[in-house]
């Protein structure tokens, strides 16, 4: 098939544990295998108010973001740099890089993550900038 269509209430949401335990957890649904990508991963995050990724650099894979509602607080490099995104905007970070999401908002963060090529698991967990 040439293309694939995903509804909203098609997409099957799974927490995710916060990179600290007294933070809110994040929520993400999978696109990769639903809309057949071959050359890219991509998933969709929900980040309530206070919510925090994992700080991490990928070896191999580049990544974009882009932020459909809230603002995106994004820690970059070493040492890291804060950087804050509002809605329409995106973050594209080569492979190597250290980066680190927060939302320090006060409201829900959704994000369009996709990287390419569609490694997974070749990155390493770093000590939170936060």
């Amino acid at each position: 098939m040439g293309f694939r269509v995903l509804k909203p209430d098609e997409l099957e949401w799974t927490t995710r544990p916060s990179s600290k335990p007294d933070l809110p957890d994040r929520q993400v649904a999978p696109l990769t295998d639903a809309a057949g990508f071959q050359h890219t991963r991509a998933n969709l995050f929900r980040y309530p108010p206070g919510a925090l990724g994992r700080r991490h650099r990928d070896l191999v894979q580049e990544e974009t973001f882009v932020v459909l509602t809230g603002t995106l607080t994004m820690y970059l490099g070493d040492p890291p740099e804060r950087h804050e995104i509002e809605a329409g905007g995106l973050v594209h970070v080569e492979s190597g890089t250290a980066l680190q999401v927060a939302n320090h908002g006060d409201d829900e963060l959704t994000l369009y993550i996709y990287g390419a090529p569609p490694e997974h698991g070749k990155g390493e967990f770093l000590d939170s900038a936060v």
